[in-house]
């Protein structure tokens, strides 16, 4: 029988649901893989698209995990400010093979002091407030930097989550699970700032620049000591 793998998902008012349920329907076909959405009570969590999602377990009754997924999303700075949030990543981190994240949830790890020297991937948007962390961004889909795994923006962790298998259990079980769920992307193209059309790119960029707001603010009030 393969080994119990604990994935323990942090769930979060205002999370953006794909950043958790992309990699979640992946890796719940990993073998040996028990997931855990946590919250600090089981009432349901409203995603930013309005589903609302319903921990399995709270903060305080979750077991030791093996894996620790946080997922991003615009209001980030409430996650990143959490004393008790981020004194349960730093416990669970402690024994976890991987620490983990999704889009501007590394933003939260990097709030827990888990991603100071590390490099890690996050939103284009967000990436470059992970240096008053002291973490290097790098603008990749998936990054690996020791046992931590980080993704880049929401669609990332899908592939991120096929890289958690591949490690863990080799190519041919990865490859397989890509099969079963029939991922073979065919994008329109221009899906990242080096590849995006000009006019595209500014256009988004404008909208990216609003949703950040005075959060630029509060991001260096948290890093600062």
């Amino acid at each position: 029988m393969t080994t119990p793998f604990h994935v323990g998902f942090l769930l979060w008012d205002g999370l953006t649901q794909l950043d958790m349920t992309g990699p979640a329907q992946v890796l719940h076909r990993m073998p040996g893989a028990q997931l855990h959405y946590v919250w600090k009570t089981l009432d349901p969590v409203m995603s930013d698209c309005g589903l609302a999602l319903v921990p399995t377990v709270t903060l305080a009754d979750c077991p030791p995990l093996d894996m620790i997924c946080v997922p991003g999303g615009i209001p980030v700075t409430t996650v990143m400010s959490d004393p008790q949030v981020l004194d349960w990543l730093r416990t669970q981190a402690a024994g976890a093979e991987l620490v983990t994240s999704v889009c501007t949830g590394s933003l939260i790890l990097a709030a827990a002091g888990l991603l100071t020297g590390y490099r890690a991937g996050c939103h284009w948007a967000w990436g470059d407030q992970l240096a008053q962390f002291g973490v290097e961004f790098v603008a990749e889909r998936t990054v690996i930097d020791r046992n931590r795994i980080t993704a880049g923006g929401v669609t990332s962790g899908i592939d991120f989550a096929f890289r958690v298998i591949e490690q863990k259990f080799g190519r041919d079980v990865a490859e397989s699970i890509q099969l079963s769920l029939e991922y073979d992307p065919q994008p329109l193209g221009g899906g990242t700032p080096a590849t995006a059309r000009p006019e595209i790119l500014a256009r988004v960029s404008a909208l990216m620049e609003q949703r950040l707001g005075n959060r630029r603010a509060e991001i260096a009030a948290i890093a600062a000591p």
